[in-house]
């Protein structure tokens, strides 16, 4: 029975396009055991997944902040102790930086991770006592399956991704929740990759014949601000409370439609196999974008200094909508 250690600490895009690992371990090792080394931001991604046995959470975001603390050096020493516990099979890194390098060497078994032309810090590699060349002119999840496959000896996969949360996240049952809904993710990390507050509106006021109430979440002051300036302009938009990340996959899960800008969860989305739609107005999703899976219901629109316009992002919408009917 093998034991595997998968290393993939942050941020929650690239921790969720690292689940489509696990189908395709198990397709080659159906007794496959696996833990999952993560930021503790971010351990809620791995935990959904029903063949994590372990998460193993770190904090090195959080420690780098008080790096001669006391207590940082308590917590670095409580993780080396843990991992002495368990030998694995194989460690393999898809994170490919340094940070990741180091926490894996912190485990028992050797280490497999990308090649230094490869990785995004060449310098990683040298933590590693199996190195492999993986193409970087391919998509992040195609990235890390082919290092897994590298890893563990079988052939890269040429099938659409299984992300392993199809059937795994219930819907919340969040008061006032309408039973018809698309959700609009408006909120991410940087302003540049906003979509502006009117496009919503608009795009908001194109479903509402379709009667498809429009949910706004938001987990900081400005996106509740931003939310509610999108529903005091809308009558089919409804803001919600501020919700922990396991609430948020279950009403994404529960929607007929996501829409979003370039945000961790318009990942969850697309790894829910749930229709998503990915705006991006800053960078390009080429390699980083929404990856459809098995289900094949994800598409992005936009890209560096890029603004989509309504009309085009509702013609996608459209397409989902109508499949459903």
């Amino acid at each position: 029975m093998l034991q595997i250690l998968l290393v993939k600490t942050s941020s929650m895009g690239d921790v969720i396009h690292n689940l489509p690992v696990i189908a395709d371990v198990l397709a080659h090792y159906p007794e496959a055991q696996f833990d999952w080394m993560v930021e503790e931001s971010f351990s809620e991604i791995p935990r959904l997944h029903p063949a994590v046995r372990n998460i193993i959470p770190v904090a090195v975001r959080r420690w780098r902040k008080s790096i001669f603390s006391r207590n940082t050096w308590h917590e670095i020493d409580d993780l080396r102790t843990r991992l002495k516990h368990t030998h694995y099979d194989a460690i393999i890194d898809t994170q490919g930086l340094l940070k990741s390098a180091a926490m894996a060497h912190f485990a028992q078994g050797e280490i497999h991770g990308m090649d230094c032309r490869s990785a995004r810090e060449p310098a990683a590699s040298l933590f590693y006592r199996h190195r492999y060349p993986v193409a970087r002119n391919q998509h992040a999840v195609q990235r890390n399956r082919a290092l897994a496959a590298s890893a563990l000896h079988y052939p890269v996969p040429q099938t659409l991704p299984d992300y392993g949360l199809g059937n795994s996240i219930r819907l919340q049952n969040t008061p006032g929740l309408p039973g018809h809904y698309a959700v609009f993710l408006h909120g991410t990390s940087r302003d540049a990759k906003l979509w502006p507050v009117s496009h919503w509106v608009a795009l908001a006021g194109k479903l509402q014949p379709f009667n498809l109430q429009v949910l706004l979440p938001w987990s900081n002051p400005g996106e509740e601000k931003r939310a509610r300036e999108i529903a005091a302009q809308c009558s089919n938009t409804l803001v919600l409370p501020r919700l922990e990340l396991t609430a948020i996959a279950g009403i994404l899960a529960g929607a007929a439609l996501n829409i979003g800008v370039d945000t961790g969860l318009m990942h969850l989305s697309t790894a829910l196999n749930k229709p998503s739609i990915a705006i991006y107005t800053d960078t390009d999703p080429e390699f980083t974008g929404v990856f459809p899976g098995i289900e094949n219901q994800a598409v992005n629109i936009g890209g560096k200094a890029q603004i989509p316009a309504t009309n085009d992002v509702f013609q996608l919408a459209m397409r989902f909508i109508h499949k459903d009917d």
